[in-house]
C-alpha cells in the first residue's frame, strides 16, 4: 500500500482508501470531523430579519439569517415560512429568502415557534 504523508504523520492518500482526512485520518468519504464542522451553520440562535433590494431591479426580498440550524430542518422552516407568507423563495448558504416584505409575517411566525427575532436594517 503506497502512502504519502503530511509532515505531521496524517496519511493524506492511501492507494487503497483514495484520498485520506488529514485531521482524524479515516477516508474522506467516512471523514467525521468535517462532517461535524459543516453540521451547523454559524450563527447564535437569533432570527435576523432583514429586507434587501440590491441587485433584485428594485424587488425586496425579506432575509432570514444568524439561525444555527442544519441543513434539512433549515429546508422545512423555510418552506413553511414561504407557505405562510403565500410567497416563493429559497434556502442559500444558511440564510432563507422570501420573496417580498414579509417581514412582520415571518416574526410572528418565528416567535411563535420559539425563535428569538430581532430586526435589523432599517424601515
Amino acid at each position: 500500500m503506497k502512502k504519502n504523508s503530511l509532515p505531521s504523520g496524517g496519511t493524506v492518500y492511501s492507494t487503497e482508501h483514495g484520498r485520506m482526512c488529514p485531521d482524524c485520518g479515516r477516508p474522506a468519504e467516512d471523514c467525521l470531523c468535517r462532517r461535524q464542522k459543516a453540521a451547523l451553520p454559524k450563527g447564535d440562535g437569533v432570527a435576523r430579519l432583514s429586507l434587501e433590494t440590491k441587485g433584485r431591479k428594485g424587488k425586496g426580498v425579506t432575509l432570514i439569517s444568524g439561525l444555527a440550524v442544519a441543513g434539512e430542518v433549515l429546508s422545512e422552516l423555510g418552506k413553511r415560512l414561504k407557505q405562510r407568507c403565500g410567497s416563493g423563495g429559497t434556502v442559500k448558504d444558511g440564510v432563507i429568502e422570501i420573496q417580498g416584505d414579509h417581514r412582520q409575517t415571518v416574526a410572528e411566525a418565528l416567535e411563535r415557534e420559539g425563535y428569538r427575532v430581532k430586526r435589523v436594517g432599517g424601515g
